[in-house]
């Protein structure tokens, strides 16, 4: 962590990462605000990552003038939506052109491969350079890059896919208990999308979740000791020290 601030960015990439959906603001061609709906995914490091045709009028704002915010809301559910969390991340976005990243895109919004291969769909990465955050009346934090972002382990980018593979062929029921008895999620049939130092990304039809680990991981080796150690914590046993 490179921030004094870690708290406030730990949260702030925590819920950057456990949405799936936000709000893009571009610029229109007379230069005024332009917002829209978008689903989101993310890079190994955190930077936004859209599927967006170029037939949109958010794509043609892009075109033009690369700055964006995106508005990742944080409150469903609450009584008082004012109290919850909300990140403004900006940047500037770039067509991308990585299968990784497509794939990555892809396993988060399972259902977007319908429209993936159509020529006037593209990706598109948003590029973080500060956010602001806002976790409740009077907690407000303005936060750099860096502690919007992780540096991505190479070796962990080139074994997710056949961690993902294994996980949700071999390990279902226990991304099942991961849902239910850490993050309070319901029902059967939950995947694992993502993982990257920080956590996992979990799916079940139209709701997404996070898992945190405990301890960063950097690898293969150390993703199956993290997923080890919080399956006996879900089972009843506790993390060890």
């Amino acid at each position: 962590m490179t921030s004094s601030d870690a708290a406030p960015a730990e949260r702030a990439r925590v819920l950057l990462r456990s949405l799936d959906r936000a709000v893009l603001a571009t610029l229109d061609a007379d230069g005024g605000p332009y917002a829209s709906l978008v689903l989101v995914a993310t890079d190994p490091a955190g930077h936004p990552l859209l599927l967006i045709s170029r037939l949109a009028e958010h794509t043609g704002n892009l075109a033009r003038d690369a700055r964006a915010s995106l508005l990742f809301d944080g409150t469903a559910g609450l009584d008082q939506p004012l109290t919850g969390p909300r990140l403004t991340l900006s940047g500037r976005a770039e067509p991308v052109v990585e299968p990784a990243l497509r794939a990555r895109y892809l396993a988060r919004h399972p259902d977007a491969a319908f429209y993936a291969g159509f020529a006037d769909f593209g990706l598109w990465r948003v590029r973080a350079e500060r956010g602001h955050m806002v976790a409740g009346f009077g907690a407000i934090h303005r936060l750099g890059a860096a502690d919007l972002l992780i540096d991505p382990p190479p070796a962990l980018a080139e074994a997710e896919p056949g961690i993902l593979a294994h996980m949700n062929r071999d390990h279902a029921e226990a991304i099942d208990l991961y849902a239910r008895t850490l993050l309070g999620r319901s029902g059967t049939g939950w995947r694992m999308t993502g993982i990257d130092a920080e956590g996992a990304d979990l799916r079940r039809g139209g709701a997404v979740a996070r898992l945190a680990f405990a301890a960063p991981v950097t690898d293969a080796e150390s993703v199956r000791r993290e997923l080890v150690q919080l399956l006996r914590h879900a089972r009843g046993g506790g993390l060890a020290d």
